[in-house]
């Protein structure tokens, strides 16, 4: 199979299917089996915290481990969540255990194989032909996934398993390789924490990172507290995947939003998703006593995040070095896990003295934050050159 910018676009596509099918899943699934959303918090603090570590330790274990086995032990992982999500009780907390190591190993392999085949000039296109493809399984998966396990338990663990083994097939297709970024040097790789200090006293990447970790804890919040919400409120199990399926649909405008994107900039694409989706969390709230107008205002706001999905990493990828793109990739890819340690960790502190909606209100102020830092960001950032070019002429 070529390498380019489709194949990888194929392969998020696939993940995204197995990933789409239990995102709306596994909070009802875990808050059926345990009972109770401060609970079901406190497990996925736990599970963020290790793959928080996980993640920082696969570039090291990659130089003792050739890169392409470590991301099969990432699919295989998936494929024995799906094993144990068939069997269900409470070993379903370890079935998110592995789920959330497979989600940690494939994103910082995959962004290393792109940073080493993909040209900078093409990682706008990439990152929005991955969403559209991503597109079927993040808007049928969170709603089919709920469907089905309402009528046949075992279903969308079953798809997990059968999507995996696709993936993993596909990967093998590409033969990538082991790339060369994991094995440029002929010493091992140091201690992966000792490139956390050097990753965070570069703004750009810090800025990029600091943007991933709202952008995914306002999907954390939307994915499972928003579902939790409407169980409380009487609306049933299946609105929660509705909403995350509606959502998702904003995946097929991510050719738009990137012609939009283009017109103006990174900086005021990435203001704009940030804003936007911080007043919508704020109407939600002040909608509370009217559940259904609280979910369709969340559901409004998630947009917002698709547009942050395709602005928000560029600073990162368009400001990391070459040199150091193993290791910086590894450690901007923390904030999947850093989302998923906050975003629990605040739900916790935030249900033992408020309702539900408190924790939306807290999201919002933390988007708020997240929109003053993008304006720091350089005006032209991500403005192609002609373009910039133009608008220097028009400021002289």
């Amino acid at each position: 199979m070529q390498v380019g910018v489709g194949s990888f676009a194929f392969l998020a596509g696939v993940e995204a299917i197995i990933r789409g099918m239990t995102l709306s899943v596994y909070p009802l699934v875990l808050y059926h089996a345990f009972g109770s959303a401060v609970l079901v918090s406190k497990i996925y603090f736990i599970i963020g915290v290790l793959s928080l570590f996980i993640a920082l330790w696969v570039p090291l274990i990659s130089t003792y481990i050739p890169r392409r086995w470590v991301y099969s032990f990432g699919m295989l992982c998936y494929i024995i969540a799906g094993l144990l999500g068939i069997y269900g009780g409470k070993v379903l907390a370890f079935a998110l255990m592995l789920n959330s190591i497979a989600t940690a190993i494939s994103f910082v392999c995959y962004n290393a194989y792109v940073l080493s085949n993909i040209k900078k000039a093409d990682f706008s296109q990439l990152e929005t032909k991955r969403l559209f493809y991503g597109g079927l399984g993040w808007t049928i998966g969170p709603v089919f996934g709920v469907w089905l396990l309402s009528h046949w338990v075992i279903g969308p663990f079953v798809i997990v398993i059968l999507g995996a083994c696709c993936m993993i097939s596909a990967f093998w297709r590409m033969r990538l390789g082991n790339g060369p970024v994991f094995n440029r040097t002929k010493r091992p790789s140091p201690n992966p924490f000792i490139y956390i200090p050097r990753f965070f006293s570069q703004p750009r990447l810090v800025a990029g990172w600091f943007f991933a970790v709202m952008r995914s804890c306002g999907w954390w919040v939307f994915i499972v507290y928003a579902g939790i919400f409407a169980i409380q409120k009487g609306l049933g199990d299946h609105v929660g995947g509705m909403a995350t399926s509606v959502a998702n649909m904003g995946l097929f405008l991510s050719p738009l939003m990137l012609r939009w994107m283009q017109k103006h900039s990174v900086r005021h694409a990435v203001i704009v998703g940030f804003l936007g989706f911080s007043a919508l969390s704020l109407l939600a709230v002040l909608f509370s006593q009217i559940p259904i107008m609280t979910v369709l205002c969340l559901t409004g706001g998630a947009y917002f995040l698709v547009l942050l999905d395709i602005c928000g990493g560029l600073p990162f990828l368009m400001a990391v070095k070459p040199s150091e793109r193993n290791e910086m990739s590894a450690v901007y890819s923390t904030f999947r896990d850093v989302s998923g340690i906050l975003t629990p960790g605040v739900a916790w502190l935030v249900l033992q003295f408020l309702p539900l909606v408190g924790l939306f209100v807290v999201t919002a102020m933390g988007a708020l934050i997240a929109a003053f830092i993008a304006t720091k960001l350089h005006r032209q950032l991500g403005v192609e050159g002609a373009n910039r070019l133009r608008s220097a002429r028009a400021l002289g």
